[in-house]
């Protein structure tokens, strides 16, 4: 398949996917593209704003993945402006108006994911799994995972298979994990696609 992967960050999502597909990832930070690139070398990596480079290109890919930035949708991020520790800020409806552009108008499989909000859903989704919520054209099958905690990042990168020692990237490591979709939560929401091609 030809694969579009937006919001790409370091390649969580991707790990697990293999190389018989033909995957063009998007990512708005360089040096974290950077990082994807060191990862899978073979997949081609652009640096640009993912809403811009979808609505020029979404008609030449057969399944497109999305994770847009889950920051101000998080319970965390929520809980800690209340509390005085963060900056109050609107809700990113960029993940909404993607829903709803895939929707209607991408004629292949696609799959958005993002945290479990702090708030209703303004749009129900297909599952959770984990701590994220999935949206997707396509049934995604139950899957335990187990309970992912956010205070050990270490561990998660070890349990992740995902090493960032040596990299020099601007912005912080322990986040760029966090920020990961576990690869084998990926990879069977990508199997759950390819076989409801079938």
């Amino acid at each position: 398949m030809k694969i579009l992967n937006l919001y790409a960050g370091i390649g969580g999502n991707r790990k697990l996917w293999g190389d018989e597909h033909e995957i063009t990832a998007v990512e708005s930070q360089e040096d974290i593209a950077k990082v994807y690139s060191g990862f899978f070398p073979e997949d081609r990596v652009i640096v640009d704003d993912a809403l811009s480079y979808l609505m020029e290109h979404y008609n030449q890919y057969d399944f497109i993945w999305a994770s847009p930035s889950c920051t101000t949708h998080s319970k965390i991020r929520f809980l800690s402006s209340k509390a005085g520790c963060y900056e109050v800020v609107l809700p990113d409806l960029k993940l909404y108006e993607l829903i709803i552009f895939l929707k209607h108008y991408f004629k292949g499989k696609w799959v958005v994911e993002n945290v479990v909000p702090y708030y209703e859903p303004l749009i129900k989704p297909i599952i959770k799994i984990g701590r994220h919520l999935f949206w997707s054209n396509f049934d995604i099958n139950e899957l335990k995972v187990e309970r992912e905690q956010h205070n050990n990042i270490k561990d998660k990168g070890n349990k992740y298979n995902i090493d960032l020692t040596g990299i020099k990237t601007k912005h912080r490591k322990d986040k760029l994990i966090r920020n990961c979709v576990h690869p084998e939560i990926a990879l069977h929401i990508l199997n759950c696609a390819i076989n409801s091609q079938k």
